[in-house]
């Protein structure tokens, strides 16, 4: 949901789960040592960069490849709950949908990180504004591009 086009970051698996498609998205990730800080375990701004990748592989993955092209999102608001620590080398599944019809240009996505014990490490609801590459306005989430992302909500 940035400009980062088609490709992924290397901490997101190459196998998405069966789930990959319309109402959730699914990647495990494996924390690196670069993402660890001074506590020993993954840093809060990294888990930040973690909701905005699993957002952009959600967007490209089941996004109509020609509003991949038109449209970029931008992140209007975060909302994160850490819930517990990963060290490095610990893998999560990290899964995402989008839970309520867009409100004008707005958007809210949730994610969340479950840990191999099945609790959840971290879960987030993000809001985003879809923004015309070609104007570079944010306009309203038109219905087509919507409506890949509301079949089958939430997990």
């Amino acid at each position: 949901m940035t400009d980062a086009g088609s490709e992924l970051p290397k901490s997101l698996s190459p196998h998405p789960s069966p789930l990959k498609g319309r109402g959730c998205y699914e990647q495990v990730i494996t924390a690196q040592a670069q993402d660890i800080d001074e506590l020993g375990h993954v840093n809060n701004a990294v888990w930040v960069r973690w909701i905005q990748d699993m957002a952009t592989a959600h967007w490209v993955a089941v996004a109509d490849p020609a509003h991949v092209d038109d449209y970029v999102w931008v992140v209007v608001r975060h909302e994160i709950d850490y819930l517990g620590n990963v060290q490095a080398g610990e893998s999560v599944t990290a899964r995402t949908w989008v839970g309520e019809a867009p409100r004008g240009a707005r958007f809210d996505r949730h994610v969340e990180f479950i840990g191999a014990n099945g609790k959840p490490k971290v879960r987030a609801k993000t809001t985003w504004a879809i923004v015309d590459r070609a104007s570079g306005r944010v306009l309203r989430v038109p219905k087509d591009v919507a409506a890949p992302f509301l079949e089958g909500r939430e997990p």
